[in-house]
């Protein structure tokens, strides 16, 4: 607790060149500070900007209190012989910084006289003429939940000899709320009585909302760090869940002639955060027949992960039926332009009959299957199909091609290049192709997979992607 004033206690005041050189830091700080908040961009979706922003405010309102305290304590110094130049103060962000924050009081016990400085009348929104208000009355002008605040500091003060720091809310006279902070400490006579109360306020009312802004920008970038978590957890979890669990290589159909040796790859955006709608998918059908797929969904996050899972579902079920690749597109066309939360998509899909080593496929705006023999590759030619969901009743062609033992099939969605690869650079279907030799040599569809990740990478790309490779048995 600090030490109780005495009535005859002298005061030092501080060497004068020590409180001009604090002024002209403050000022300094406050103009750098005032700079960075004007070239701090804020957008309604941006939580950090807002954040910072706040922040800033914040600092300048603290300053501000600072530079008037200096200024106050510089005042009541005797006038120094020589006044040092100090730099022009840094202007003030707006007409509530203007006004007055800082009064002091005096309530003399003995006589019932009563002191306010010229500043306190502004913040209370009185008029001088009206008088100061005496101690018992102080409480009149509080909030109602405020005032059994002020009755114990007082009460604490006068009796205990206690020192006053607290804070309470005001309703000035033009009904302005103010919030003051009060701090004060009795004045003993000779005998250790008090004699009086004398106390510093100052209104803190915009550095609480600056502060309130803070914690409320702060709490909002929190919850959204923490559903952005979430939802990227349950996109991962989803996507996982939905795309198939096998790993290395995979044959089917078990046991028959020209069965196909499958391998697949998911490889995920530089961003984490952004899980896309990519998928493959490779099915033994009823029939004796494989189905191999890839695709994107338009979007990251849950909602594309649950519209690829919504699309593979029916994918795969109207497979399972029978249906064609060329029909099949049409209804997953219809299915995306009727959902519930419209989206485009791209996808080619095969039907392969191991049987008579024929590919059959369709494909929605997708690039087509690129098919490796003999040491040079080539993109089939794709038969007519617009984008899933851009258009109602579009109709998709279907095409055939023979394969032979040996044969490659390289099924891939777009984003395979990382970012870092420049515009002069072929694509990701022309780095594919040039490939081929190496996949002839390859001995699997799981090495043809790893050719694909050592020419592409695994990480460093704008957006996610998927690749399949099928390669025809003997």
């Amino acid at each position: 607790m600090p030490s109780h004033t005495y009535a005859d206690r002298p005061s030092q005041p501080p060497e004068p060149g020590s409180v001009d050189a604090l002024i002209s830091q403050t000022r300094r700080l406050r103009g750098d500070v005032d700079a960075v908040r004007r070239d701090t961009v804020v957008d309604d979706d941006d939580a950090q900007g807002r954040w910072q922003r706040a922040l800033c405010d914040l600092a300048v309102h603290q300053l501000d209190d600072l530079g008037e305290h200096l200024g106050q304590l510089k005042e009541g110094m005797p006038p120094a012989p020589e006044e040092p130049d100090l730099p022009a103060a840094a202007p003030e962000a707006g007409p509530e910084a203007q006004q007055t924050r800082v009064g002091s009081a005096e309530w003399n016990l003995l006589t019932d006289e009563v002191t306010w400085s010229e500043e306190l009348f502004q913040i209370f929104g009185r008029s001088p003429e009206s008088g100061p208000l005496p101690l018992d009355e102080l409480g009149s002008t509080l909030f109602a939940e405020d005032q059994p605040l002020l009755t114990s500091m007082v009460t604490d003060c006068l009796v205990d000899g206690k020192a006053i720091d607290g804070e309470f809310r005001i309703v000035r006279v033009d009904g302005c709320v103010r919030t003051l902070h009060m701090r004060g400490e009795p004045v003993l006579d000779p005998d250790g009585c008090t004699a009086s109360m004398w106390a510093v306020l100052r209104d803190v009312s915009e550095l609480r909302r600056s502060e309130r802004a803070v914690r409320e920008t702060r709490d909002s970038l929190q919850r959204q760090r923490q559903i952005a978590q979430t939802e990227h957890r349950l996109a991962v979890e989803l996507q996982e869940a939905v795309l198939p669990s096998w790993r290395g290589s995979l044959r089917f159909p078990h046991g028959s002639t020209g069965a196909l040796d499958l391998a697949a790859h998911y490889l995920p955006s530089a961003t984490s955060a952004l899980i896309g709608g990519d998928w493959y998918d490779a099915l033994e059908l009823p029939d004796g027949t494989s189905m191999l797929t890839v695709g994107d969904l338009t979007g990251h996050g849950v909602t594309a992960t649950s519209g690829m899972a919504m699309m593979l579902g029916a994918l795969r079920g109207m497979a399972m039926a029978g249906i064609e690749p060329g029909p099949l597109m049409g209804w997953l066309n219809q299915l995306l332009e009727t959902s519930v939360q419209p989206a485009l998509g791209s996808a080619v899909c095969c039907r392969f009959d191991p049987a008579t080593r024929t590919l059959s496929w369709a494909q929605a705006g997708h690039p087509a299957p690129l098919l490796f023999r003999g040491g040079s590759g080539r993109a089939l030619q794709p038969p007519e199909g617009v984008l899933l969901g851009a258009t109602s009743g579009a109709a998709y062609g279907q095409a055939e091609e023979r394969l032979e033992v040996g044969d490659v099939l390289v099924l891939h969605t777009d984003g395979l290049s990382p970012r870092s690869i420049e515009f002069s650079r072929t694509d990701g279907a022309e780095r594919l192709i040039a490939l081929a030799p190496r996949f002839t040599a390859a001995r699997s569809a799981q090495d043809c997979v790893r050719l694909v990740l050592e020419e592409f990478g695994e990480t460093g790309r704008e957006d996610d992607a998927c690749v399949l490779v099928a390669r025809i048995g003997a």
